[in-house]
């Protein structure tokens, strides 16, 4: 019999993504586990892998083709001496009209969401054999790629007892959100003035939802202390100074990721995470830190920060950075850690506040080094490099004393950089 494969979900904001290129061609044998395209998501273009084996019978999207839905099928796996259908080709995506907003994506049975919020994968032949057995696929664990529910798991299961209803709550209502102007609408605030018009792609479309979300949704607020740089940065030409030999350069930013790796242990309530109903307190520093590239940008992880060396942090961030920036980041490398890091000083800016990421507990903002008079320890007027950072916190997860706490912690670990290393 004849089995769809659909447009995979290949990251967890992905709704729709670009069949960059075919790697199989129909009548190709397909084998489980077969690199059969490549796709690019809204953060990287990455491998797709089969997870039914048979006969690529008939290709349903041309490689090249933007804008496609997850779940939409993309080709016909035929048996051996099937015939594929004669389906017709889904039209490709096309960037939605003016006077009406895109219709949201409808989510098929692979990605059907499990009772804890997130999505089950499973190929098109195993969501048959559930529907015709009456399995429930979010009780069954896949054991193809990726977690992916097979037709291995769901030969042997059985059907799970229903579980009786719970009572219905009252409903809560929620404020209405205020409706965004319709793209019409905005143009004609224009008409005679001349403009181009961007297209949104995929890596653009989700930093603005989930961006408005994280502003709609965390309750947010600001803590801000300026750091002084000056025994941090003669401790750092030092050290590189050493390291020179081994082609290692510190930077400032890596001295800034150790020090709120280590904060994060030396005030460990405040390495937490939102999770809806709850907070979940991490036990390693998993520390995120946000890379502008060309339309967008990624936050790379660096897990485990806390127990890594200055040279292996800076490597590690040199390395996430550059794939990051062409977009060669695997699902794994971005998603994850508690809190993050975002560095705008080298662009001359000297506070700012941002916007955090969920589902962490919290963002620092860090600004230039600014040389600046300030009084010293004996009341005299000296000169010394000013850094401003400025600490955004989710108050679900972390309250006013706890943050203060956490950016002391940070503030003390830059200003005594040698006891980083102890």
């Amino acid at each position: 019999m004849a089995t769809e494969i659909l447009m995979p979900a290949l990251s967890p904001t992905m709704e729709e993504g670009t069949l960059s290129k075919w790697l199989k061609r129909e009548g190709d044998e397909i084998k489980s586990g077969d690199i059969i395209a490549e796709i690019e998501t809204d953060k990287a273009t990455m491998e797709f892998e089969a997870v039914d084996e048979g006969i690529l019978g008939k290709i349903l999207v041309p490689e090249g083709s933007a804008g496609v839905k997850v779940n939409t099928p993309i080709a016909v796996l035929v048996e051996e001496g099937e015939e594929a259908s004669a389906a017709p080709a889904p039209k490709a995506a096309t960037a939605p009209k003016a006077e009406a907003p895109a219709a949201a994506p409808v989510a098929a049975a692979p990605a059907a969401p499990k009772a804890d919020g997130k999505r089950v994968f499973a190929s098109p032949l195993a969501r048959r054999i559930a529907a015709e057995k009456g399995l429930d696929l979010s009780t069954l664990a896949g054991s193809g790629p990726h977690g992916r529910i097979v037709k291995a798991d769901v030969v042997g299961a059985k059907p799970a007892a229903a579980a009786p209803a719970p009572a219905a709550a009252a409903p809560v209502a929620a404020p209405a959100a205020a409706p965004a102007p319709a793209a019409s609408n905005v143009a004609k605030l224009y008409e005679g003035r001349a403009y181009e018009e961007v297209t949104l792609d995929g890596m653009r479309k989700t930093i603005a939802a989930r961006l408005t979300e994280a502003k709609q949704t965390i309750p947010h607020f600001y803590l801000r202390r300026e750091v002084k740089l000056d025994a941090l940065l003669a401790f750092r030409t030092e050290l590189n100074h050493k390291l020179s030999a081994r082609g290692v350069k510190l930077s400032v930013n890596d001295f800034i990721i150790k020090a709120c790796a280590i904060a994060l242990q030396q005030v460990p309530d405040a390495n937490a995470v939102w999770a809806g109903d709850r907070v979940l307190k991490m036990k390693a520093s998993d520390v995120a830190v946000a890379v502008a590239i060309e339309g967008g940008l990624f936050t790379p992880v660096l897990q485990d920060a806390e127990a890594k060396s200055l040279s292996a942090l800076s490597a590690q961030m040199k390395d996430l950075a550059k794939r990051a920036r062409d977009r060669k980041l695997a699902p794994h490398e971005y998603q994850g850690g508690s809190f993050a890091i975002s560095n705008l000083g080298m662009f001359g800016i000297e506070n700012f506040d941002a916007v955090i990421n969920p589902p962490h507990g919290a963002i620092l903002a860090v600004g230039a080094g600014i040389k600046k008079p300030v009084v010293g320890k004996d009341d005299q007027i000296e000169v010394a490099t000013m850094m401003s950072m400025t600490l955004s916190v989710d108050h679900r997860v972390i309250d006013g004393a706890l943050g203060a706490q956490l950016l002391a912690a940070i503030v003390e670990n830059l200003e005594n950089p040698v006891a980083m290393l102890a």
